[in-house]
């Protein structure tokens, strides 16, 4: 079969996608209480500057304000703005006394450590925005106050709207306790993904509807597996909800192997999930579960499963949330491992030469008589970091959100009363920055018009010509320090997220081949190895979006990724039939032996080990 090749390229489709849902009416109150009225209580108290910092610091927090659970929140919001105020501290005081050399030289190697920081998942990488951003503002934007200071004002911000986050309840979160709206959610998406994915069994969309399973169980488990000050849920609704967590894994697992099968289900099979998922959304009873049907293996696992669930519900015993936290040699091996060289060494690069551009340009009188020239290279942050899509998607989404912005705002900046307007200005474009999270250039013009009406507040002329320049100077900067030859192997990032998937697919086959009677174990196991299979997958897929001279190291890693993930499904067949059988037959042996050749036919790829003889009597 020929493959046809898409009208648009990859990297222009991904740099047009959007995302869609609902619009977060609870996060947008908070925008609009977050900077805003920091401004006006920092303006009153005639200290303008100091409150410009702290709204920075709210923005920022408002842009880490995902969906999820409080207690999650702490860490996605709190973890990073200690990293800006870090950044901020660091850059003030290096600002004030290093020449342009050594000054230089210094936030390079922080775009090293920050680079590598970002290799440890998404917490990591908002924390390494937020340090150089922190340390070119501190460098960059002189203001009246001492780096102490500064960083304080940072932290206030962030912490005020991460307050906003933990006390201001949830629209149509009243039904239960509101406290915990965030992880009910969660849950229940799981069991509505079950739903899902048995309703799909047998049809083209059923591998799509367990990638979305894996999706929903990965947020679950994140929701509730928050910092916490004791080791385990301290109140009866969180254990509550912990218990119908642990309850959903084996439904999960069921479901993965009738989809496995590829035979369709009875209709009512998926019944039984959706009303558990109404149950965890209302705080009530299961109430009538649907007739069981017995007639395979697989659906004999999701009717134990399904009662099980039930007691569960009725229970507040709390549950396992199966996950495994990685030791600090982990860490550390993610951290100086091939991931982190490759992130932190590119990183440091195009920061440390936007760095040098910026400085030449100041010192040159290129800004004019102010002393501000910290835009170039907080743009070269948020261009450089993978994780924020496609490196030409990321340039043209941030070269038309730039312009776009500044326009508006030189429009705002000539009609808006001073500094009234601005503040207005400011708590609106704070309130749109979770509709606009949905697109990097509209979540670039919202942030563009915010922080260009902060500066001013802050006593910085209008430059909305001058940051386009910017702002286009550090897209040619990005491109072309991105695609230069780089000391380390390209693709080394991929080829690690790969091999550690390829670790957990093994160790999740060597136990359920090795008739282990521990199932909390193997249900920790296979999520692991989704997980870590997830995350290869979408490294690949923005990889593979990458322009041609990057997007071919990606070459042939997507069909590996693929080829793990049926080997997880099929281990996942293979522990279900061995719960009702005590064996495998030919099938289950005969697919295993075939993935296994599959496998070590990928010399590029990354080659499973399994066993000579895959059969467990």
């Amino acid at each position: 079969m020929s493959r046809t090749t898409p009208a648009v390229p990859l990297w222009l489709a991904h740099a047009l996608r959007a995302q869609r849902g609902p619009v977060p009416w609870s996060a947008v109150t908070r925008g609009v209480l977050g900077g805003g009225p920091l401004l006006v209580a920092a303006v009153l108290a005639g200290h303008p500057t100091l409150g410009v910092v702290a709204a920075i610091g709210a923005m920022f927090a408002g842009i880490n304000d995902r969906p999820g659970s409080r207690r999650a929140s702490v860490g996605r919001i709190g973890v990073p703005a200690l990293a800006g105020a870090a950044g901020l501290l660091v850059g003030t005081y290096a600002g004030d006394h290093l020449p342009a050399v050594l000054l230089t030289l210094l936030l390079t190697g922080c775009g090293l450590v920050a680079g590598a920081v970002s290799a440890l998942g998404p917490i990591g990488s908002a924390a390494g925005i937020q340090l150089l951003v922190g340390a070119a503002v501190g460098a960059g934007m002189p203001l009246p106050e001492t780096g102490w200071q500064r960083a304080l004002a940072l932290l206030a911000g962030a912490a005020w709207l991460l307050l906003l986050r933990l006390a201001l309840p949830t629209p149509g979160s009243l039904a239960g306790d509101f406290r915990f709206d965030g992880e009910r959610h969660a849950v229940a998406g799981v069991y509505e993904a079950v739903a899902a994915l048995l309703d799909a069994t047998g049809s083209p969309t059923a591998i799509a509807r367990r990638s979305a399973l894996t999706a929903a169980l990965d947020h679950a488990q994140d929701a509730l597996a928050g910092p916490r000050l004791r080791r385990y849920a301290s109140s009866a609704a969180e254990r509550r909800l912990h218990a119908q967590y642990a309850a959903a894994l084996p439904l999960a697992e069921a479901a993965t192997a009738l989809a496995w099968a590829g035979e369709a289900v009875p209709a009512r099979a998926s019944e039984g999930p959706r009303r558990l998922a109404v149950a965890v959304r209302g705080g009530a009873s299961t109430g009538p579960l649907p007739a069981p049907s017995r007639s395979v293996p697989a659906l004999r696992a999701l009717d134990d499963a399904l009662l099980r669930a039930a007691v569960a519900f009725d229970r507040a015993d709390g549950g396992d949330l199966h996950t495994r936290r990685r030791s600090r040699a982990a860490l550390t091996r993610t951290v100086l491992g091939a991931r982190g060289q490759e992130y932190g060494l590119r990183v440091a690069l195009c920061f440390g030469a936007s760095v040098a551009v910026a400085q030449a340009l100041y010192h040159s009188r290129w800004y004019g008589q102010h002393d501000h020239w910290y835009w170039l290279p907080v743009t070269a942050v948020f261009l450089v970091k993978p994780d924020l899509g496609p490196l030409a998607s990321r340039v043209l989404n941030r070269a038309a959100g730039t312009v776009l912005g500044a326009l508006l705002f030189a429009g705002f900046a000539a009609v808006l009363p001073r500094p009234e307007g601005l503040i207005a200005l400011v708590a609106v474009s704070g309130a749109l920055i979770p509709v606009a999270a949905r697109h990097f250039a509209a979540q670039t013009t919202v942030v563009t018009v915010l922080v260009l009406a902060l500066v001013m507040v802050g006593g910085e002329p209008q430059a909305s010509v001058a940051r386009i320049g910017e702002t286009l100077l550090a897209c040619a900067i990005v491109l072309v320090v991105g695609h230069l030859p780089m000391p380390v192997r390209r693709g080394g990032a991929l080829r690690a997220r790969l091999a550690e998937a390829e670790d957990a697919a093994h160790a999740y086959l060597t136990h359920v081949l090795g008739a282990s009677d521990d199932r909390a174990t193997r249900w920790t196991l296979r999520r692991e190895a989704y997980r870590t299979l997830a995350e290869a997958r979408g490294a690949i897929a923005l990889a593979s979006a990458e322009l041609p001279a990057l997007a071919r190291h990606s070459h042939g890693t997507d069909e590996v990724a693929a080829l793990l993930e049926q080997l997880v499904d099929t281990t996942t067949a293979c522990a279900v039939h061995l719960d009702d059988t005590g064996r495998l037959d030919a099938r289950h042996t005969e697919r295993l032996a075939e993935l296994r050749d599959a496998l070590a036919g990928r010399h590029e790829g990354v080659g499973v080990r399994l066993p000579e003889s895959p059969v467990a009597g």
